[in-house]
């Protein structure tokens, strides 16, 4: 009995276990949750799987329903239900389904799934209102956006975006040098979109 899942990489090294809320309507705000978090991503890096269970073993609580092993194969590690997902940085990249005519389950809603997982973080570590920011290209960035920016250890703030440089680079008042937004690359909007908070 569960909803199960297994959740790996394309190396195939480790297999993260769900043994609850194992379908893709958990699972993609999962990823997002953590990407917004600015974790390193399993597949790049092993702190990643650390982070991903974090988020979900706080989720679930207890000391049931999540669990980490060394993946053997594809056959022996699909759980039922939901399969496994095998992701590339914080996509799901691949999927092992578990038998044929399988339909993909959709009851959570994305954005809820995201406040979930964010009321289950301790306090101090919580997204909060960075997740009703609306997601723009940064071409159609504005003049007084509030733009939310990561710092280093994955926490956001808001600035408002103040100049462009001459290149068209979006800037922030971050960090000022005397009027001059460009001198400091941190002030310095250069992803193709950013998160803003919703414009009135």
């Amino acid at each position: 009995m569960g909803n199960r899942a297994v959740i790996t990489t394309a190396e195939r090294k480790i297999g993260l276990y769900l043994h609850w809320n194992g379908g893709r309507d958990t699972v993609e705000p999962l990823l997002r949750y953590c990407e917004l978090k600015g974790y390193r991503a399993p597949s790049n890096d092993d702190y990643g799987w650390a982070r991903l269970c974090q988020v979900v073993g706080n989720f679930f609580g207890g000391t049931l329903s999540v669990g980490i092993m060394p993946y053997s194969d594809d056959g022996r590690m699909d759980p039922g239900d939901n399969g496994i997902y095998v992701i590339e940085g914080w996509r799901i990249a691949d999927r092992i389904l578990p038998y044929e005519g399988f339909v993909e389950q959709s009851s959570h809603d994305f954005d809820g799934m995201l406040r979930a997982f964010d009321e289950a973080m301790p306090e101090g570590e919580r997204l909060g209102d960075l997740l009703d920011a609306e997601e723009v290209p940064a071409s159609e960035l504005e003049i007084g956006d509030e733009v939310w920016v990561s710092d280093f250890d994955g926490r956001w703030e808001h600035y408002p975006m103040v100049a462009r440089s001459e290149k068209g680079t979006p800037l922030v008042a971050r960090y000022d040098h005397d009027g001059d937004w460009n001198w400091n690359p941190n002030n310095r909007i250069e992803s193709e979109t950013a998160l803003i908070v919703p414009r009135e």
